[in-house]
């Protein structure tokens, strides 16, 4: 069984919807812990309402919390065999990313390499988008490496954005689907289908 570690900064619905993944069994995993800089957030209830241990990210050690120092050592305690970033805005420690080569997926709400990078997330994301007139958008899961948005993309999924009147409506669209990306990679990392081909990542 794969043992992963969510790493969430909003409400969690991405989250939510991997552990809808494992209840309905579409899923084999572990949600073995959650990582949040924001313990204030939706995503932390909804680990608590599951049982699940958080752990808050900040700079000065308190209980329940880790520093970035503390983290990869953290993760390696607990045998995570995958990080998954779900809605989490701060960069991942260069520490970490070290340690977990190519172990770190995350989820961006547009289709890289267009409208990625620091400060585009949410609906900065959207509202550029919108205002960019594209007709297209949808959701990319990409490995992380020490650059926002740059890692190999594995999967994406197309989203028609061709008669939205908001970026409102575009982040509805797109947030669907990537309740369904995002566990659609998980269970095919769990499975041993994405591999790196000639540069390529290719989920069989």
């Amino acid at each position: 069984m794969l043992k992963i570690a969510v790493f969430v900064s909003g409400r969690g619905s991405n989250l939510q919807a991997i552990l809808d993944a494992k209840s309905s069994g579409f899923l084999n995993v572990e949600v073995a812990a959650v990582f949040t800089d924001r313990p204030d957030s939706g995503a932390v209830e909804r680990a608590k309402g599951n049982s699940i241990p958080v752990w808050v990210i900040c700079k000065e050690k308190k209980s329940g919390s880790v520093s970035n120092e503390e983290l990869s050592g953290l993760l390696g305690k607990l045998k995570i065999d995958l990080i998954v970033l779900a809605g989490f805005l701060k960069l991942v420690p260069e520490s970490v990313i070290d340690h977990f080569e190519n172990k770190i997926i995350n989820i961006h709400p547009a289709l890289l390499p267009s409208f990625g990078g620091k400060g585009m997330y949410g609906m900065n994301v959207h509202r550029a988008v919108f205002n960019s007139s594209a007709k297209i958008t949808g959701p990319t899961v990409h490995f992380v490496d020490k650059l926002y948005d740059n890692g190999k993309i594995i999967a994406q999924r197309a989203v028609d954005i061709s008669d939205v009147n908001s970026p409102e409506e575009i982040a509805e669209r797109v947030l669907k689907v990537e309740h369904e990306l995002l566990p659609f990679v998980i269970k095919k990392i769990e499975e041993g289908k994405v591999k790196t081909i000639n540069e390529r990542v290719v989920v069989f």
